[in-house]
């Protein structure tokens, strides 16, 4: 373990207590508290310095390059401290100009496919890393507070996600994809790191759900159902809601018949306890790796004069889904791009899977492909124009069941034949697609931001950051940038200045309006 500290002058000043609870139930804006900005998963932020009028005069404000892989993190933004993280890594940033307060560095062994950032309680960072532990730091010079194991990651375990900060709860989950692992949502406590409550994907034998598991066999204890990406809460429901992962075995359905609930599922769940209120399951008996982790964002409308408590997501396997918050009851489902692996939506609001479109020997062509109508990339909603924005991929794979393909983990192939990528903006009281702007050939990797500026900003497959007008999708700004970005935009409020915060590689871009002397 090694910390390395740098003692900068005129360091912005850190509040008596750190983050203020208050400022997670509120759309950001001199903060970013939390990995989606806020508890509803919009990423949207109400600042609107930057708009429609100025943003052709957005300008580099400051570069910090971190000695590190590729940044697929959010950062955190709170009292003038920029929060970042990668794999093993975590850093504090004087947000006025990059330059770096303290680094926080433990080598640790793991897949280290990514890290999308750290939860924040008062004082003190929760971060996961690459051999699923969860460590404490103190906020104000990275030292550790504590440092627990989450899961063993001999058995395949790693961990991926940002924390979800609800009340005194830490909600942390895991990552896997090589071996059958049960997934699993878990709380712990913020000051001492004592598990207060874990709540499994796959319900244990007898419980309600386990029926859609084969009898007999003990495929439901090592079902997958991996929680990738953070989730969302609803504190006037006290519900907070997460998407879980593809079971396992990954393509081989044959090893556990059934719907395999609760992968692939969307759930609703008391914080406080981790009971189980409701689920959604977006696919069933899933064939394609085509996990539901996407964020469920919370949004409400109106209809008949009722205004009604709704959660969104534009799920990996390409379709729309709209459900009741409350509930769980089922309002809508529609594709977002063409597919061809479902027989038609039950009564349920479920696409209910083509026995011939699951792996075989001499191949099945499938749309979407296995890296899915969307990934980890982060949806926007945007209460101005009413729409939820997503980038979505046009892919085709061809899936298949080879020799040599196991029982267990990885149990076949799959190769992907064509992609392209799109931005869209989805009417989300009818699924319908209002517009459509193209960002290339290939597989978008980019998130989304909006803002009350009236812009949507993201990046295109020629890597270029844009500005879109989030009503049309007319492209009003856009600059090369020299790398892929594989996280998404971020925004914030200092000293009275909007600055926007874009990852590309290893290098953090803070963008700003010029000031004028």
């Amino acid at each position: 373990m090694k910390l390395l500290a740098a003692i900068l002058l005129a360091l912005p000043v850190f509040g008596d207590d750190g983050l203020d609870p208050a400022k997670l139930l509120a759309p950001p804006s001199d903060t970013w508290p939390t990995y989606n900005g806020d508890y509803s998963g919009r990423r949207y932020s109400k600042l609107s310095e930057i708009n429609q009028s100025n943003v052709e005069q957005l300008t580099v404000a400051w570069v910090a390059t971190l000695r590190t892989a590729a940044i697929k993190s959010t950062p955190l933004v709170v009292n003038g401290i920029m929060y970042m993280t990668t794999p093993d890594n975590v850093w504090a940033l004087d947000a006025r100009n990059g330059r770096t307060i303290w680094h926080y560095f433990r080598e640790s062994q793991g897949d280290h496919i990514g890290q999308r950032g750290v939860g924040m309680y008062k004082d003190w960072l929760y971060f996961e890393t690459p051999d699923c532990h969860l460590i404490s730091l103190n906020a104000k010079d990275g030292t550790v507070r504590w440092d627990i194991e989450l899961a063993d990651p001999k058995l395949g375990y790693f961990a991926t996600m940002a924390p979800l900060v609800i009340k005194d709860h830490v909600l942390v989950g895991v990552s896997g994809d090589v071996t059958d692992i049960p997934g699993f949502l878990e709380s712990i406590d913020p000051a001492t790191g004592k598990l207060q409550w874990r709540w499994y994907s796959e319900p244990k034998p007898g419980e309600p759900g386990s029926e859609t598991w084969p009898k007999g066999t003990d495929a439901i204890t090592h079902g997958g159902g991996m929680t990738w990406i953070t989730g969302t809460y609803d504190p006037k429901l006290n519900l907070t809601y997460w998407g879980t992962g593809n079971p396992q075995p990954v393509l081989n359905g044959d090893q556990r018949q059934g719907d395999n609930l609760y992968t692939c599922s969307i759930v609703a769940l008391d914080p406080d306890t981790g009971k189980l209120k409701w689920y959604f399951q977006p696919s069933p008996h899933d064939t394609h790796d085509w996990d539901a982790a996407q964020t469920p964002i919370l949004f409400e409308d109106m209809k008949n004069g009722v205004e009604r408590k709704l959660i969104a997501q534009a799920n990996r396997n390409g379709y729309f889904f709209v459900m009741d918050r409350s509930t769980g009851e089922h309002i809508l489902t529609k594709p977002f791009i063409a597919t061809n692996w479902a027989q038609g939506i039950d009564s349920h609001g479920q696409p209910r899977p083509k026995k011939e479109k699951e792996p075989k020997p001499d191949g099945a062509l499938v749309s979407p492909g296995s890296d899915g109508a969307t990934n980890w990339m982060a949806p926007s909603y945007d209460p101005g124009s009413g729409l939820y924005f997503i980038s979505a991929r046009r892919l085709w794979s061809v899936f298949y069941m080879t020799a040599d393909s196991k029982p267990e983990g990885w149990a076949g192939r799959d190769r992907n034949l064509w992609a392209q990528s799109v931005i869209e903006g989805i009417d989300p009281k009818t699924g319908d697609i209002r517009w459509q702007h193209e960002i290339g050939d290939g597989e978008g990797a980019a998130g989304i931001l909006t803002t009350a500026g009236k812009l949507l900003f993201t990046q295109d497959n020629s890597d270029n950051l844009l500005a879109l007008d989030p009503g049309t999708g007319k492209t009003l700004w856009h600059v090369p940038i020299g790398g892929r970005m594989v996280a998404s935009p971020m925004t914030f409020e200092l000293e009275g200045r909007q600055y926007l915060i874009t990852a590309i590689q290893n290098s953090i871009f803070a963008w700003a309006i010029p000031r004028k002397n």
